[in-house]
């Protein structure tokens, strides 16, 4: 079985038996503890939203983060999904500009640390500014 090793990332999970997508939007592969053994799980994704609302959702979770509208986890997890949605949304709307190469990269940053927050929607904020 391959590991995981922090920091190289080159597009992509390593385990189970191959490379994944980093995000692919179809499908999420999971695992399940099911009495004391392990059981891969399809588990099926979200649907995907219109690009102008992921977008929108996107901008709303990067202006919570920089005012704190929560705790950090939360935040984490509020930026986490909003950049997921959106490159999924990206890809459904076959759009490939900066924006949607920031949420590809972003979204599998973990753990993501404060400053990197912050760094992202302050970013985020500035491709999606009217």
């Amino acid at each position: 079985m391959k590991r995981f090793l922090p920091g190289r990332r080159r597009g992509g999970f390593a385990g189970f038996g191959g490379p994944f997508p980093t995000v692919s939007g179809l499908a999420v592969a999971g695992i399940l503890l099911l009495g004391g053994g392990l059981a891969p799980v399809a588990v099926a994704a979200p649907p995907v939203r219109p690009y102008p609302e992921a977008v929108d959702r996107t901008r709303q979770a990067a202006n919570a983060v920089l005012a704190r509208s929560g705790d950090e986890a939360c935040l984490r997890g509020k930026l986490t999904n909003a950049l997921l949605g959106l490159s999924a949304s990206c890809k459904a709307a076959s759009e490939s500009g900066e924006l949607c190469g920031l949420a590809r990269s972003a979204a599998v940053v973990t753990p993501m640390s404060l400053r990197f927050m912050d760094d992202t929607s302050r970013r985020l904020l500035e491709l999606t500014s009217p």
